[in-house]
C-alpha cells in the first residue's frame, strides 16, 4: 500500500517570487518614467519653435505688406490680430466690411502664447513673465524659456 504515495500540488507563487517580480517591475518602472516626463517638455519645446515659425511668416507678410515696417513693439497684438492698412493703420474694433481700413490682415487669428512661460506678453528683453522677446526696428522676434532667457529651442 505504500506504493500510492499522494503528493499535494503547489497552486500559487511564494512569497520570494513576488518579491523579485515587484523589484523587476520596480527597476523597469524607474528606467522608463524620466523618459515620459521628458517628453511633455520636449512637446513643449517643439511648440515653442513651431510657433516662432509661424511668427517670423507672418512678421515677414506684414512687412511686405507695409512697406517694410514691422509691427510696432506697443501693439504687435493688435496689428496681428486686426485688419490694416498699408500705412500701419490698425481698423477699429468691429470694422470688417470698408476696403480702406481693412487692406491687409489679420495676420493671426489670436495672440501666441509661449508654452514654456504660458504668457503671450511680447517685450524688447527677456524675462520670467515675458513670452515673446521682439525688435521693433528689425521685425526679428524669439522666445523666452522657462528661466526667462530669450532661447529659439527652448533650452
Amino acid at each position: 500500500m505504500n506504493a500510492m504515495i499522494r503528493t499535494k500540488s503547489r497552486k500559487g507563487f511564494t512569497l520570494v517570487e513576488i518579491l523579485i517580480v515587484v523589484i523587476i517591475l520596480g527597476i523597469l518602472a524607474a528606467i522608463v518614467i524620466p523618459q515620459f516626463t521628458n517628453a511633455s517638455e520636449d512637446a513643449r519645446k517643439g511648440n515653442m519653435k513651431s510657433q516662432l515659425q509661424t511668427l517670423r511668416s507672418q512678421i515677414e507678410l506684414f512687412k511686405l505688406q507695409h512697406r517694410d515696417s514691422a509691427p510696432p513693439l506697443a501693439t504687435f497684438w493688435d496689428f496681428l490680430t486686426k485688419y490694416s492698412t498699408d500705412d500701419i493703420t490698425v481698423a477699429p474694433d468691429g470694422v470688417a466690411s470698408s476696403a480702406a481700413l481693412t487692406k491687409y490682415g489679420p495676420y493671426m487669428q489670436s495672440p501666441a502664447e509661449n508654452p514654456l512661460t504660458k504668457s503671450e506678453s511680447v517685450a524688447a528683453a527677456a524675462g520670467t513673465t515675458v513670452g515673446w522677446v521682439y525688435n521693433a526696428t528689425t521685425g526679428e522676434i524669439h522666445g523666452v524659456n522657462k528661466a526667462g532667457v530669450q532661447s529659439d529651442d527652448g533650452e
